[in-house]
């Protein structure tokens, strides 16, 4: 597995990161074992980065993954644990707050206390802000990652979501690099090479994130605007591709990630074992400039300007 440093840091990750998101499925007992599993592959295979969020499951996934942590106390050592929050769900029945984003100090630092409780660590190596809040101080996000950092309960800071504008602001307002920006990057949402989200980091030294890397290939994209004739042309394309270098479709399109300068780190969510380790051949994918283009005029239906 191929390391890079994570934004301006010490820190060292694997490329591609993995994603707990699903790791809980369920709930049942064989879910959370093939979740478990799941851990246990990427860790097999590489992986040292693994991504969360105080919403995945409800907290479910973090909960999983603290008891894999406590079944393989070592695991710890080898990895770098990734949380979010900022994302906020009525609680229960009788709660009639509405679904909002909320980045104040005391939401803050109350999601960290609550991860760290759910994974049984001391320690978040990074926190993302998982989504921009209209109402964001950010004199306030400052004060709640200055406490958090001062305590010892996260190491590193940024975002998720981001905006170069929301990115730049809050930025302005704390001593530290963000070291991340986590967006979804994919055939299907190609925006970020496009709105300056890529060239910020470029330009910053952040490491960008990509969530649903394969959406538009392995599965239906979020918000999916693909006609059928575009999803033909990109699988014609892709499965010529696919002939040339050896490997699966899903493959390429993690591998035309990989090809952009910015070291775009895919974040790999699946809970099959044999598909975890499958990803990794990207990275060993010589992958060229030309082909590049060609997917991306396959996905456009003609070509660039």
């Amino acid at each position: 597995m191929d390391v890079i440093p994570i934004g301006q840091s010490k820190l060292r990750s694997s490329r591609l990161a993995y994603g707990c998101m699903r790791i809980s499925g369920d709930g049942s007992q064989d879910d959370r074992d093939k979740g478990k599993a799941a851990v246990h592959a990427a860790v097999d295979a590489g992986y040292s980065l693994f991504d969360h969020a105080d919403i995945y499951g409800n907290g479910a996934c973090e909960e999983l993954f603290g008891e894999v942590l406590r079944e393989s106390p070592r695991t710890r050592q080898q990895i770098l644990i990734t949380g979010k929050c900022g994302v906020r769900f009525p609680v229960g029945p009788d709660d009639d707050a509405p679904a909002r984003w909320d980045l104040s100090n005391e939401h803050i630092i109350r999601s960290v206390e609550g991860s760290l409780g759910r994974l049984g660590i001391e320690q978040l190596d990074l926190l993302l802000l998982h989504r921009p809040d209209y109402l964001m101080h950010t004199a306030e996000v400052a004060e709640a990652f200055s406490a958090l950092k001062s305590s010892g309960k996260v190491g590193h800071f940024g975002v998720s979501n981001f905006s170069t504008s929301q990115v730049d602001l809050l930025q302005s307002a704390i001593p530290d690099p963000l070291l991340i920006n986590q967006v979804e990057i994919n055939v299907h949402n190609i925006s970020a090479l496009s709105d300056g989200v890529l060239d910020q980091c470029l330009r910053l030294g952040m490491t960008p994130q990509a969530w649903c890397p394969i959406a538009g290939v392995a599965y239906p994209a979020w918000g999916n605007t693909f006609s059928d004739e575009d999803d033909i042309r990109i699988r014609q394309e892709l499965g010529r591709q696919s002939e040339i270098y050896g490997v699966d479709d899903w493959i390429i399109a993690l591998a035309w990630l990989l090809k952009h300068p910015a070291m775009i780190s895919p974040i790999i969510g699946s809970t099959n074992p044999s598909r975890i380790a499958a990803a990794t051949a990207a990275l060993d994918v010589d992958y060229g400039r030309e082909d590049w283009y060609r997917l991306l005029e396959a996905r456009n239906g003609q070509p660039v300007p």
